[in-house]
């Protein structure tokens, strides 16, 4: 794998390169491409290219992919880019994500980021039952009815697994 022209084809700025360089990436070490990801995650002009490296950095997670995925998941202007740092912080560490994930599903309004979070949440083995409940009673609360339906689904599994008992 010739690291130099695929740095080359993402920096181009020509997502017909660009794209398919990032992609190519599945083979690579978390290591080797760490850099190549984090390269495309910069390119403000491609939505798309943004948003793959985002992903990568959440298949192949290393310490120095956190702090960007962070800075995405708060600050990018594409609602599907901030989705995708949501589901890639969660990829690298619950624990860490969920302090992050929260205010962010109470300040962004998108139903594209609310149900991404709750998706990534939901099916972790790590969420505890009152964090997932608190998810879920905002989840039902929102206008979006897509983002309702994931809270209520969460509050069905919540009241199955806990033996009937009352969550509300």
């Amino acid at each position: 794998m010739n690291f130099e022209a695929l740095r080359e084809a993402i920096a181009s700025g020509n997502p017909g390169r660009a794209r398919p360089a990032l992609a190519s990436l599945v083979d690579a070490t978390p290591e080797q491409a760490e850099p190549l990801l984090l390269l495309g995650l910069q390119q403000e002009g491609d939505m798309l290219l943004r948003q793959l490296s985002c992903s990568g950095l959440g298949h192949k997670p290393t310490p120095a992919g956190w702090d960007p995925l962070v800075h995405t998941l708060e600050q990018d202007p594409e609602v599907a880019v901030r989705a995708e740092a949501a589901n890639a912080l969660v990829s690298h560490s619950l624990q860490r994500a969920w302090p992050l994930l929260l205010p962010a599903f109470q300040r962004d309004s998108q139903w594209l980021l609310r149900c991404s979070i709750l998706s990534a949440v939901a099916e972790h083995p790590e969420i505890p039952p009152e964090d997932l409940l608190q998810l879920a009673r905002l989840a039902i609360a929102d206008a979006d009815g897509t983002v309702r339906v994931g809270g209520a689904e969460i509050l069905g599994r919540l009241v199955h697994e806990g033996g009937g008992q009352a969550v509300a």
